[in-house]
């Protein structure tokens, strides 16, 4: 352990570092992505409604499953009062962009595309229990209501925690976010309280979005995936699901982190023990993943009950086996046994390789819940230009989303890096007294 602490960069250079434009040429990319993928939707409703829809519906899943994760975890850097992911987490936080939009998202579906996704529209449920549960009113209110408060909450959450630096720095942003960033300075008092203040509502609100967190996404997996089965049931599905959008935040998170240093030249501030920890964050929940996947199987193959062997036999099943294969192997196999050494986790290349297998293999995870539960046994696979174009648009307007943030706001948590209160917070304060409270309240 060294007995010199690391000198504290200045605001100044931070703000120097971080807010580097971006390139007009990618937000333009994204755009392109976007309208292509709208105009490829467009015409699937027209020529191949039931793809179309289903192609919408499998890309939501994975992106506001991967975003509502991101969030969850800055919230548990509060949880765990984490120090080493401050320079880096804000480009985490960017994932919140996408919430809202994918909240309009799915009213979209469930009220326009339902008939194409949801076997409960055409489909009597086998059993007394399951006509309660797939109750269209019933199932949309409980769908919206949870994925509503989990949006609302994560807004609430990284609403404070930029306001803590736009509050302290020199106004910078897009024009679009202007009136937000006036109201975020309204009222702004004294730098330690507000650190204090800050910190102490972020602790209330991080527990709370956990249990939202947890609670929610086993409600919208149960619904939004296991549910197209109408005959599958599985307690395991919903730890299963939300733990796979979890992954996927992390390993898009590690991609971005890399891309985010190469161009902002932020060596100073991102060294190789950022790199080092999201190695072995992405390989711990590589683990933990495969591990409820097997769990799951388990059970399963030993109860041998039909009710619910169906599902993964008709997995293991043409023309769905290879992808089910691939899948299991580019989010568990490959990324395990690649990430086991520290060279690995350090080495850029071969993160970089062992992330994007994983994100390419939990897409493919997405589209085995959701395809062969609708289709059954069919002669060949479909995936075609319906699901890559409306793949393209979800890339694109969930780049656009994030884009539109980190253009917005501070890319830093600056205050948490440089103000002389910033490891104050790791102790309990009163933020009305500013007196220490007792370690066990």
């Amino acid at each position: 352990m060294s007995l010199h602490p690391a000198p504290v960069p200045s605001r100044e250079e931070l703000l120097a570092t971080y807010s580097k434009p971006l390139p007009k040429g990618l937000r333009m990319l994204l755009t392109v992505l976007g309208v292509l993928g709208l105009i490829v939707f467009v015409a699937g409703l027209l020529m191949a409604p039931d793809r179309a829809w289903r192609a919408y519906h499998f890309n939501w899943l994975f992106f506001a499953s991967l975003s509502s994760a991101g969030v969850m975890f800055v919230a548990v850097q509060r949880i765990t009062t984490a120090r080493w992911s401050r320079p880096i987490v804000r480009l985490l936080e960017g994932y919140v962009a996408f919430l809202p939009v994918a909240f309009l998202l799915l009213l979209v579906s469930l009220f326009l595309g339902k008939g194409h996704i949801f076997p409960w529209t055409h489909e009597r449920p086998p059993v007394a229990e399951k006509v309660l549960w797939y109750n269209a009113f019933f199932l949309s209110t409980r769908v919206i209501v949870s994925f509503g408060v989990i949006t609302l909450l994560s807004l609430w959450y990284i609403y404070t925690s930029v306001r803590l630096d736009v509050g302290l720095l020199p106004e910078w942003g897009s024009k679009w976010a202007e009136g937000l960033r006036n109201r975020m300075r309204t009222g702004f008092g004294e730098e330690r309280r507000e650190l204090h203040s800050t910190h102490s509502l972020q602790g209330k609100l991080a527990v709370i979005l956990a249990l939202c967190f947890g609670y929610g996404w086993s409600l919208l997996a149960f619904d939004l995936s296991m549910g197209l089965s109408l005959h599958f049931q599985s307690t395991l599905y919903g730890w299963w699901f939300f733990m796979g959008g979890w992954l996927c935040s992390l390993t898009l998170f590690t991609l971005l982190v890399m891309a985010w240093r190469r161009y902002l030249g932020a060596e100073a501030f991102i060294g190789e023990n950022h790199f080092h920890d999201l190695g072995k964050l992405c390989f711990a929940f590589t683990a933990f993943w495969g591990y409820l996947t097997f769990g799951q199987y388990l059970v399963i193959w030993y109860g041998n009950l039909g009710e619910e062997t169906h599902w993964p036999r008709l997995r293991l099943m043409q023309p769905w086996v290879w992808t089910t294969v691939a899948a299991a192997s580019m989010v568990f196999l490959i990324p395990f046994f690649g990430l086991l050494s520290r060279a690995a986790k350090v080495y850029r290349p071969t993160l970089v390789l062992f992330t994007v297998i994983s994100l390419v293999g939990m897409y493919l995870v997405r589209y085995i819940e959701v395809y062969p539960s609708l289709y059954g046994v069919v002669p060949s696979m479909p995936f075609g230009l319906w699901e890559i174009g409306v793949t393209l648009g979800f890339i694109g307007l969930w780049g656009s989303c994030y884009l539109a943030f980190m253009n917005a706001f501070p890319r830093v948590r600056v205050v948490l890096m440089t103000s002389p209160y910033r490891d104050e917070v790791q102790v309990p304060v009163n933020p009305e007294t500013m007196e220490p409270l007792p370690a066990h309240e």
